[in-house]
């Protein structure tokens, strides 16, 4: 599941692309222009990784419904990902959204819970993918000056912010995040009903640490700044910047 959310007035100041789209939301309209489409393009990866992941380990489930493809609008709900977004960007310096979530049928698969949750991970594993990758990109753009005042820099950067967001957010291991359906494949079968019984209030509790939990925003965003730290020092290592 694609679900991420930043939350821009706390006294929190995060480093990197995801400092980036925070002062571009402030950059009303031309910013929102640039963190929908970047937000557009991260959940289609994300929710495109979980189907061909699920294909690939036997339930085609995905692919009759049409989602195993790149293409954004295969993979938009126009609620969660586009209104719901750019509405609360401009009414409360918030963004949460996501996209619809893949179809996965795990009967389909040769050992469901742990095929379950490999295609969990498929998700914020292509995001740290794509956010390595844009970073590369990035470099290129910047180091050419040929685009500097331009869309594409703003679009890459946030692209990396969004990416690592995606990744670092639907790891946190409560349902339905992603992170979730791997704890449910290592708990004991007794403990996994317990613990699924949590989903229907899963978003409540995610708002609720986001608002109102110091430790958890602290230990969130300095994870996204390891993240996107380690990034950057493997692109270094590897003479890309």
């Amino acid at each position: 599941m694609a679900t991420l959310s930043i939350h821009l007035a706390g006294a929190l100041d995060p480093l990197g692309p995801v400092a980036f789209i925070s002062q571009r939301l402030r950059d009303y309209p031309a910013g929102l222009v640039v963190v929908i489409a970047a937000l557009v393009l991260s959940l289609a990866f994300h929710e495109a990784a979980h189907a061909w992941t699920a294909h690939a380990l036997g339930d085609d489930t995905a692919k009759r419904m049409g989602r195993l493809t790149l293409n954004p609008i295969a993979h938009i709900d126009l609620v969660n990902t586009i209104l719901l977004p750019a509405v609360m960007i401009a009414t409360m310096g918030w963004i949460f959204g996501g996209a619809k979530p893949v179809p996965v049928n795990p009967a389909n698969f040769k050992n469901p819970l742990r095929d379950n949750a490999i295609v969990a991970i498929a998700g914020p594993a292509s995001n740290l993918l794509l956010a390595f990758l844009t970073m590369i990109a990035l470099h290129g753009v910047l180091k050419s000056g040929a685009w500097e005042g331009k869309m594409l820099p703003d679009l890459l950067a946030a692209i990396v912010g969004f990416n690592v967001l995606l990744a670092v957010f639907n790891l946190v291991p409560i349902p339905p995040l992603d992170g979730s359906r791997v704890v449910t494949w290592l708990l004991p079968r007794d403990a996994r009903h317990l613990y699924g019984a949590i989903e229907q209030y899963g978003i409540l509790v995610i708002f609720g640490l986001i608002l109102f939990v110091r430790p958890f925003q602290v230990a969130l965003w300095n994870t996204l700044n390891f993240v996107e730290s380690f990034l950057y020092e493997l692109v270094t290592l590897w003479g890309l910047w």
